[in-house]
């Protein structure tokens, strides 16, 4: 995985108007924490960290203060109507360390025929990587499954240097069967007809 720099400039303001100045300046407020170390409140840069974040669990080299912090998103508050980003909340990790991520789950291949409905239980998949490491994604075939099928997490192939991080046994995909409408009773069309 690509590593992503940006610049981090500290925040010394706090508050909803501090938060308010930054955003309108196109900056993000963000705090860096981890391993230990105080929380550390930055400022980034708006498009280039909305950028960096259309790449699930980017990995992301800041310099703050002429010191260099590698970082993951942990959370990330959006607006809910505009979808810009509010704040974000970074781990630090450093390199070799085994880090636990959500990754998506995507699939493949067609189900059986007979109409039948692929429902996802969970989108993503925990699993523990290198944070140097961490898969972008899983795919999963479902090529064949009849109603009633089930996709666990231990039955998922992950990518070389990850292993599973969540239950093992839990459902992930399932197959269930489609349902026919039933036609409506013709003694309630009659009773509506009289009203």
């Amino acid at each position: 995985m690509a590593e992503v720099k940006l610049d981090a400039q500290v925040r010394t303001e706090f508050g909803k108007g501090a938060a308010r100045r930054t955003r309108r300046a196109n900056l993000v407020p963000a705090v860096v924490y981890g391993h230990g170390a105080e929380p550390v409140h930055v400022t980034l840069p708006g498009h280039d960290l909305m950028m960096a974040l259309k790449t699930a669990n980017v990995l992301i080299g800041l310099e703050i203060d002429g010191k260099d912090a590698l970082v993951i998103p942990k959370a990330v508050q959006r607006n809910p109507l505009k979808g810009d980003i509010e704040h974000v909340d970074l781990l630090t990790v450093k390199r070799g360390e085994k880090v636990n991520v959500e990754i998506a789950v995507h699939v493949e291949g067609d189900l059986a025929p007979g109409g039948n409905l692929l429902e996802y239980v969970q989108n993503t998949l925990l699993v523990e990587a290198e944070a140097t490491h961490i898969p972008e994604s899983v795919t999963v075939s479902v090529a064949g499954l009849d109603a009633g099928a089930s996709v666990l997490a231990k039955d998922i192939p992950l990518p070389k240097g990850s292993v599973l991080a969540g239950d093992e046994d839990a459902v992930v995909l399932q197959v269930v069967a489609a349902q026919a409408e039933e036609p409506a009773a013709e003694g309630a069309e009659g009773e509506g007809a009289e009203a």
